[in-house]
């Protein structure tokens, strides 16, 4: 056969796989399309319990709340037939060394929806059946949450191929549900019958917090190394970077959370040990926090000036301010101070105006179709210094 015969039938050969492939991923979701129901979902949670102003959003709050169950249920419905019609398409996001990583955000989505039906949900339904609904998704994030704290890092370190400038904000993902799980479990306890139960949804709460906070702070600590040894990709990477405010304002929230529900079941004396521990850990780390936000501000406007596309990734914009939103209002209340009461305000503002980004980018991103195709392989980014 001729050269050039051959090569115009590779070619054809080529379209027609293109072509019978393609629409399958033109319908992909993967796990990181539940970080829009985190991002909305903590809006609603972070709204109501605002200080000043919190009492006059109940009527958003349950709005935004609404709005993000019903995401959360088109996305589990999607997801649950494509996984059965389509198994291929989950057991390959599972392979992936980045998609695997985002398999932390269902479970979280369904963690931040049952803060908001604790919160919301007696506005609309039954008290019991708010609670009912709220302990079912807690027990489901919370169950799924410790199942991808240990088995995406296991297949990390036993399966994925990373390069030595691999870390990335997104390997936070499957750590952080069980700081989640905590703080809405402290919003549980007194919804405990018993008070052996309530005193160990406590404790276990604590020992979920530890779970995710150890964790985070070896993966900061890996983020930080390959910045300062790498540099940064400027690609559509960089807003995961702003994930490490995850850990970090969830924790302040759990640790205020915590504390006061620690007041109603254990003795007096270690009460008020752990309702001080909400200070003492809490101003620290939000220090850090607003000084990683102002490193993770210069990196993105950095990325931007390097023209980083719009990706899913965006959402990394919302949750994890949404929890310094209410970490800084647990502040508020444990101190009593109205500097922490005005950031928690400055903060939400700031929450709003991320989400509007990240959704406009992704109703566009849909109706070109570019964000629900996913490559057959990931692509390697490089991190780099310079310019």
């Amino acid at each position: 056969m001729p050269i050039k015969e051959q090569s115009v039938n590779n070619e054809a050969v080529k379209e027609v796989v293109t072509a019978s492939i393609e629409p399958e991923f033109n319908k992909e979701i993967g796990p990181n399309w539940f970080a829009s129901v985190m991002g909305t979902g903590i809006i609603a949670n972070a709204a109501v319990g605002l200080p000043i102003i919190g009492d006059s959003l109940t009527i958003f709050g349950i709005t935004v709340w609404l709005l993000a169950s019903l995401m959360l249920v088109v996305m589990l419905a999607i997801k649950i037939v494509q996984t059965i019609r389509q198994p291929h398409i989950i057991k390959r996001q599972f392979n992936d060394p980045i998609m695997a990583q985002f398999f932390g955000a269902p479970p979280m989505a369904l963690l931040t929806v049952a803060g908001g039906t604790l919160l919301f949900g007696h506005f609309i339904m039954p008290q019991p059946s708010a609670l009912t609904i709220a302990w079912v998704l807690w027990s489901l994030g919370t169950l799924g949450g410790l199942i991808t704290a240990v088995l995406i890092p296991f297949r990390l370190f036993t399966h994925h191929q990373v390069r030595s400038d691999g870390a990335f904000g997104g390997w936070l993902m499957p750590i952080v549900p069980p700081m989640v799980s905590a703080a809405i479990g402290a919003m549980l306890i007194e919804h405990t019958q018993s008070l052996v139960l309530q005193q160990s949804l406590l404790y276990g709460c604590y020992a979920m917090f530890g779970v995710s906070l150890l964790g985070a702070m070896i993966v900061i600590t890996l983020i930080w190394s390959r910045l300062a040894h790498s540099g940064s990709s400027g690609s559509a990477r960089v807003p995961t970077l702003w994930i490490v405010l995850g850990p970090l304002g969830q924790s302040i929230t759990a640790a205020g959370l915590l504390g006061t529900a620690a007041i109603m079941v254990v003795e007096p004396t270690l009460a008020s040990a752990l309702n001080v521990m909400a200070v003492l850990y809490g101003v620290p780390i939000w220090g850090f926090a607003v000084f990683w936000s102002v490193l993770a501000t210069l990196l993105t406007m950095r990325a931007l000036r390097q023209k980083m596309p719009f990706a899913l990734t965006w959402w990394a914009f919302t949750f994890p301010v949404g929890t310094c939103v209410t970490g800084t209002t647990q502040l508020a209340l444990h101190t009593g101070l109205p500097a922490f009461e005005w950031a928690a305000i400055i903060l939400f503002g700031t929450l709003i105006f991320a989400w509007f980004i990240a959704a406009i980018g992704t109703i566009k991103g849909m109706k070109t179709g570019n964000i629900t195709k996913n490559p057959l392989t990931t692509p390697i980014i490089i991190a780099k210094k310079g310019p």
